[in-house]
């Protein structure tokens, strides 16, 4: 008869068993709040529903976290969003299974596109029902796979701990990205003493790379030799908090920097040097200094189709270098001569160092500079006078009356890029928007989460009205919770962003682009045919608002919402004929741009 041979210790079983600390006995939900609250975490957008009520029970005893009821699962995603561009802190938010997570995917998504930090904790039905077709079961690690950083569904209680302390190193290490935690009913029931590991040991997940010293002096040594640079920077300057030494880097070599949107506020678009934004709507100046560029540094970028344009034309005589620390990013989407894999700030500031501390030979720019200089003065943003309140005015005028301190959230439309060519960015965190997945609706519910981060900032989400109504319902929760997120709503009853690219290519023929009645649309006087009103629906939802038609009540208006101690709705009545310009088309050169 044989001796049965003794099962070895689940820390047996690890490579290198982690220190930790060890709790009381409780339930797996409380095991989560525990593990939350060691992250730091001090908010988390949460709906509630029957496979994740185990983890609302628990978060109502937290002394530490506040949980916060969007009206819907999309909306609380976007909070969570919202709030982790605002600190570059991971975001968190959770829903319950089936429904409540397939709501929560669009988010994911969005903040798999744009690198940001997210932490998506889903209820999952019981163990003995996956598989079952059980009542509102669904596989949301399948269906997020494609969009997630990384994700879990966690079998063994026990594993809570680690699982958590995991999914929020990874969210915010390396390039940024959401992490998903589904967690079945049954293993947040069980009570157990939990294990909080001290240290991580995560195979297979190295500590992000740093370019080598000799990559970092190629580099300097194409600058020295360069008569066209230009600094391409992108979201992960910001990600990288590494505005600081952009800005050291520019101002030493004497290189201009042109921005993408996800980059804005890490040069201030009043320097000198700054070439603003550029890609499809940006600067003239921006765009042509690229493609005309014989090197084109790429920091912290990706090389998104609305950047490139047609990307055999894009910067055509450029030596290409390319930084960053995901490889997949290299040769993806336009070649380059010099890719380098490693973390862009800790390359910025090294390269900063070696210019101010070596014998570094600034080239001669001086030709190159003046002809920039001359693009910008020619081709600034600018727009047509017009009877009526134009959405580029409204945006000036918000701009002049916050003195440029803002936080400003948008939705996704003409608004959107009005949003980044009128109201200048000259700080990093302070312009947010959905600019990889483009999601209507993001505006708002993105300025709660930023307000509920930043409490002492103006927040303002600069929205159309499609976008603005696809998640109308979170003034509820900003007005319950007290949260004092504020909207300028660019009102044109349009898809604006689709009725241009109809008068541009598609010889004005209206497919599903009227919001309003299409019987009553007229000029932005005629507002019978203006609905829904959206002064009163925000009115149903407890919050102030007002409309405005007339320019001469413009400033007026924009002053009483900033002045409100509360959410405020400004419904500012546009006409639906203006477009935004310059265009690149999409396909085209950045010499094909349009500027009328």
């Amino acid at each position: 008869m044989s001796t049965p041979t003794a099962q070895p210790s689940p820390e047996a079983v690890l490579p290198f068993p982690p220190p930790y600390e060890e709790g009381s006995p409780k339930k797996g939900a409380e095991v989560v709040v525990e593990a939350l609250e060691r992250e730091g975490v001090d908010t988390i957008f949460a709906y509630p529903g029957g496979a994740s009520m185990e983890l609302h029970q628990a978060l109502v005893k937290s002394g530490k976290i506040r949980t916060i009821l969007p009206r819907h699962e999309q909306g609380g995603g976007f909070m969570a969003h919202g709030y982790a561009r605002a600190t570059g802190k991971p975001g968190v938010c959770m829903a319950t299974s089936g429904p409540g997570a397939t709501n929560l995917i669009t988010c994911i998504a969005d903040a798999y596109m744009d690198s940001i930090p997210l932490v998506a904790i889903t209820g999952q039905v019981y163990q003995t029902l996956i598989g079952k077709s059980a009542f509102q079961e669904t596989d949301v690690l399948g269906m997020s796979m494609p969009v997630v950083k990384h994700s879990y569904m966690v079998l063994e209680a026990e594993d809570l701990p680690r699982v958590l302390r995991e999914a929020f190193h990874i969210a915010q290490t390396g390039r940024p990205g959401p992490v998903v935690v589904d967690i079945p009913k049954d293993v947040q029931q069980k009570v157990f003493t939990p294990r909080f590991p001290l240290e991580l040991n995560i195979p297979g997940y190295p500590e992000p790379p740093k370019a080598s010293d000799d990559d970092l002096k190629t580099v300097l040594g194409l600058l020295e030799q360069a008569q066209r640079p230009v600094l391409y920077t992108g979201g992960g300057i910001i990600s990288s908090e590494a505005t600081d030494a952009l800005r050291r880097l520019a101002e030493a070599t004497g290189v201009p920097v042109a921005s993408t949107l996800m980059g804005l506020g890490a040069m201030d678009p009043d320097h000198p040097l700054s070439l603003y934004w550029f890609g499809m709507h940006g600067t003239v100046a921006g765009n042509w200094a690229v493609c005309e560029s014989d090197l084109l540094v790429c920091l912290g970028a990706r090389f998104d189709d609305r950047i490139t344009g047609k990307v055999e034309k894009f910067a055509p005589e450029a030596k290409i270098v390319h930084f960053d620390l995901d490889r997949s990013e290299h040769q993806k989407n336009k070649p380059a001569h010099y890719p380098i894999f490693g973390e862009v700030g800790d390359a910025l500031r090294r390269m900063a160092d070696l210019v101010e501390k070596t014998d570094f030979r600034a080239p001669d720019l001086t030709a190159w500079r003046a002809k920039l200089d001359q693009w910008k003065e020619e081709y600034p943003f600018t727009y047509k006078e017009s009877p009526h309140i134009l959405g580029q005015e409204a945006i000036e005028v918000l701009y002049e009356e916050t003195g440029g301190e803002a936080i400003i959230t948008t939705g996704v439309g003409q608004h959107q890029m009005w949003a980044a060519q009128y109201y200048r960015f000259k700080e990093p965190r302070t312009y947010l928007s959905s600019l990889g997945l483009g999601t209507m609706g993001f505006g708002y519910p993105a300025a709660v989460g930023a307000k509920v981060a930043c409490p002492d900032r103006e927040v303002i989400d600069i929205d159309g009205d499609g976008s603005f109504l696809m998640n109308v319902q979170e003034l509820a929760t900003a007005k319950v919770e007290g949260i004092h997120a504020k909207c300028l709503l660019l009102n044109n009853q349009h898809l604006g962003m689709v009725v241009q690219w109809e008068d541009r290519f598609y010889e004005g023929c209206r497919g599903q682009t009227i919001l309003g009645d299409p019987d009553n649309i007229g000029s932005p006087d005629n507002i019978d045919g203006l609905y829904p009103d959206f002064v009163a629906m925000a009115q149903g939802f407890g919050v102030k608002a007002r409309r405005v038609i007339r320019k001469e009540e413009l400033r007026e208006a924009i002053r009483e919402m900033l002045d409100h101690d509360g959410p405020y709705l400004l419904d500012v009545i546009v006409p639906y004929s203006e477009h935004v310009l310059p265009m690149i088309p999409q396909g085209k050169s950045a010499k094909e741009i349009l500027t009328e």
